[in-house]
């Protein structure tokens, strides 16, 4: 008998307020090739991210370290997984002088996760922020981590270097966490944001919509969240980067986003980006100088 051809889900049509257009200037031009000629990676281009033009135009991007191909294979996420090649001893130096030749007020870093080595990267990280801090001490450094398998002992070996703002996603809400990630669980990343509170850290971490959540399970997430003591929150869209990516359940209202900000800041978050271009490097500047919104 001939099988059957497994069903689709329905496709959701995108509406009209996700439209991006990429408008570049001189600055977009010159951070493109910055990056490429320093043979640096950023989330930017791997994650697709749908604000990379105006954020490259404004000369700021969120670098990517470790490599470009990461251990874990999550299925929202559009970077490269596989068996990564071995560390660039050069990466941090390189990230550092490209954020100084930008002449950065605030930089992002982020990385992919390093599964494949003894300290998942740990040491390579506080390299990377030893490095920036040298090269540019002016400048803001904010740092979205990996869970380091829940390892608080070797999130400390960069906590040591004083990053200005540690980050680590969530993603997505309880009941949607083990088919969404691939390696990362609900309750150990939320240690993680309590561990770096606790430290004296501003936290900071974001979650996606769109995944099949509901409203209450949405609400649920803020306030776990929140009990962690971090205080910046991103929330954005899902977008399915590929046809072999997680499908879009549904594209949120913009009037939904506004609604789960107010929530949060209610809650005691002193500040709230959320939108559906919302993604977790979106404005990261302006929560250092936010007391609240």
């Amino acid at each position: 008998m001939p099988q059957e051809k497994k069903s689709r889900p329905p496709h959701v049509r995108k509406p009209a307020w996700l439209r991006t257009r990429l408008l570049t200037n001189g600055k977009f031009l010159e951070t493109e090739h910055l990056i490429s000629t320093q043979g640096l990676h950023t989330i930017c281009q791997s994650g697709l991210c749908p604000n990379r033009a105006e954020c490259w135009r404004a000369g700021t991007a969120t670098f990517m370290i470790g490599g470009d191909i990461c251990t874990r294979c999550c299925r929202f996420c559009n970077t490269k997984t596989g068996r990564p090649l071995p560390l660039n001893p050069q990466e941090p130096l390189r990230v550092a002088a490209s954020i100084r030749a930008m002449q950065l007020r605030y930089a992002v870093v982020t990385s992919v996760d390093r599964d494949d080595l003894p300290d998942y990267g740990a040491a390579h990280w506080a390299e990377t922020i030893r490095q920036i801090r040298t090269a540019c001490p002016q400048t803001g450094l904010e740092v979205l981590i990996p869970d380091f398998r829940g390892r608080t002992d070797l999130i400390d070996l960069l906590l040591e270097e004083k990053p200005d703002v540690v980050g680590h996603n969530m993603e997505t809400v309880r009941r949607l966490t083990p088919s969404v990630r691939s390696a990362a669980k609900y309750e150990q990343s939320l240690n993680v944001l309590t561990h770096i509170s606790e430290r004296g850290f501003r936290c900071k971490t974001g979650f996606m919509v769109g995944l099949g959540e509901t409203h209450e399970e949405v609400l649920e997430l803020i306030d776990d969240i929140r009990r962690t003591g971090c205080s910046v929150l991103t929330i954005g869209q899902y977008l399915q980067p590929t046809a072999h990516h997680l499908p879009v359940v549904e594209y949120i209202e913009p009037a939904v986003f506004d609604e789960y900000k107010t929530v949060a800041l209610s809650k005691g978050f002193t500040h709230v980006e959320s939108g559906p271009l919302v993604r977790s490097s979106y404005h990261a500047e302006r929560c250092l100088a936010s007391d609240g919104d």
